[in-house]
């Protein structure tokens, strides 16, 4: 009776130490995730009122927010980063609140598991437990600003401070621990002879999906910070980062994943050094020295064009380095793997071009540009909405390969030297390209009442594709596949029939079959594979 009394006070003594052991642990998660707010010390901005002087116009003072008829909305901010970020966040409300419902939505269909989402908001605290270390004060002062307009319905996931500040960080953490590629993006420039004005064109598709309702609402941001440059970039509620970005000296940056290692702690978002470069940077070399000053956990390639230097190049950035490649010619190309002879055979960038999608999708848009001749805007725009493969062969519709899988959540296209940017609006990067003029823009004192400012006359009309059977059959597609995503009934061979020359068509006709146990299939999925 004593022997067992004895075992059983040994064995609860091991239990205490273990519970007592995830105790401590858990206190430290949850005292390390809890990042604390800048000190600001004016936060009279605060008290600013947002004024509706005319239907569809929303302003404070000289900033204003709207929406434009072509489905973009608009914003005009200027000031000291903690006001500037308090407005914006008054402004636009309604979206960062949207925003973070959207994205929470499919975090929950990724991570149904509540048990499973609460360890990844504390591992998540923890691993960008030093955050704010590598985040320039004026850009926390910024996203705590914003953060005043939170929603509050996600408390569970963190303060409105710190979630706002960790969804900065959301992309590189996806794209580095699990190689997601949910930004496969395709840039390319053409300038001198290469162009047919001879000036620098820029254009982009930014491939970040995280579910139709995330690329809805898109902002076009206009920015008038107290220090640097002017500048304005595609964003959404939000984010302060930059995606796609040009300044008023006609300096632009665009963003490229590469193959990452898993990181061994947080540092500078992508999307923050790209903000500084657009804000901070006049030419090609300041772009470089702002890069090389700031250290990443991920992979990244940065497409800089310039206005001062009549050209772009790639500044490819790792976690432990920093290299530039300059083509020597009057046009440059980017998918998401490296060029420079720094990095191209690194063990990384060789499974990446051997492995994924880049690679073809490089040697499609090479051929496109060979083909079109001296570059224009419109030829650019062209090539951003080609959805074929190498000569033009039917690889599907939505295919990795393609310059344009149909998942961009937005296209742009610069003209440096002019000043000007068309952006594309639904559906993709198939609808029209509204252009807008920076110098016009930034010449606004406010707006007192409610107009369009892109210039009607540049506009891009909508691509004709979306007019025809095809892509209305490749819309049904998208559908069914979610559909069957989630769990729904679809008829497994009319996904097939809505986009056969696509391989995901099968997988997703093959898979549902199998777990609906139908054995039986009017398409033969060897035969079209």
């Amino acid at each position: 009776m004593r022997k067992r009394y004895r075992v059983l006070k040994i064995v609860l003594k091991v239990l205490g130490i273990i519970l007592l052991f995830f105790g401590a642990l858990f206190g430290y998660l949850v005292w390390v995730s809890n990042i604390k707010p800048p000190v600001v010390k004016d936060m009279s901005a605060l008290q600013l009122k947002v004024d509706t002087t005319d239907t569809g116009l929303y302003t404070i003072n000289n900033n204003w927010f709207r929406k434009s008829n072509s489905g973009l909305y608009e914003l005009y901010s200027e000031g000291r980063s903690f006001e500037r970020g308090v407005i914006e966040g008054k402004l636009s409300e309604d979206l960062i609140k949207k925003q973070e419902d959207y994205f929470a939505a499919e975090i929950f269909k990724m991570i149904p598991s509540q048990v499973y989402r609460h360890f990844l908001r504390y591992f998540i605290g923890w691993f960008n437990r030093n955050l704010p270390d590598y985040v320039l004060p004026e850009y926390k002062e910024e996203i705590y600003g914003i953060s005043q307009s939170a929603s509050d319905d996600y408390g569970y996931i963190g303060t409105k401070y710190q979630r706002i500040l960790n969804y900065h960080s959301a992309h590189d953490i996806g794209h580095a621990l699990q190689n997601l590629m949910l930004v496969g993006c395709t840039s390319f420039g053409t300038w001198g002879t290469a162009s047919q004005d001879s000036t620098l064109i820029i254009g982009r598709n930014f491939d970040f999906y995280v579910g139709d309702d995330f690329a809805k609402n898109k902002i076009i941001s206009f920015n008038h910070p107290s220090t640097g440059y002017r500048f304005m970039s595609v964003t959404w509620g939000g984010f302060t980062g930059v995606v796609s970005g040009m300044n008023e000296k006609g300096l632009t940056v665009t963003i490229n994943a590469a193959k990452s290692e898993i990181p061994k702690g947080a540092a500078t978002p992508v999307s923050m050094v790209a903000r500084e470069i657009v804000q901070y940077a006049g030419n090609i070399d300041e772009a470089i020295a702002i890069a090389r000053k700031r250290k990443m956990f991920v992979s990244e390639s940065f497409l800089v064009g310039s206005a001062a230097d009549n050209k772009a190049v790639l500044i490819e950035k790792t976690p432990d380095s920093l290299a530039v490649y300059d083509p020597k010619t009057n046009e440059i190309l980017c998918t998401n793997h490296f060029q420079s002879k720094a990095f191209k055979n690194s063990i990384s960038n060789q499974e990446q071009m051997a492995e994924n999608a880049t690679t073809y999708r490089y040697k499609r848009l090479n051929q496109l540009i060979a083909q079109n001749g001296k570059n224009t805007v419109r030829k650019t725009i062209n090539i951003l909405r080609d959805f074929r493969g190498i000569d033009n062969a039917d690889i599907g519709i939505g295919n990795e390969k393609a310059v344009n899988q149909f998942i961009a959540h937005h296209s742009i296209v610069f003209e440096p030297q002019k000043l000007l940017v068309w952006v594309s609006t639904a559906p993709w990067q198939m609808g029209d390209f509204v252009c807008y003029d920076l110098k016009k823009v930034f010449a606004m004192n406010g707006m007192k009442r409610n107009h369009e400012i892109y210039e009607a006359k540049n506009t891009i009309a909508a691509d004709s594709f979306i007019y025809t059977q095809k892509f209305t059959e490749f819309e049904k597609y998208r559908r069914d596949k979610h559909i069957a995503k989630e769990g729904g009934k679809i008829i497994a061979d009319s996904i097939i029939a809505e986009n056969p020359s696509l391989y995901n068509s099968y997988i997703i006709a093959g898979d549902y079959s199998f777990k609906k146990k139908i054995t039986k299939m009017h398409y033969s999925i060897t035969t079209k594979l």
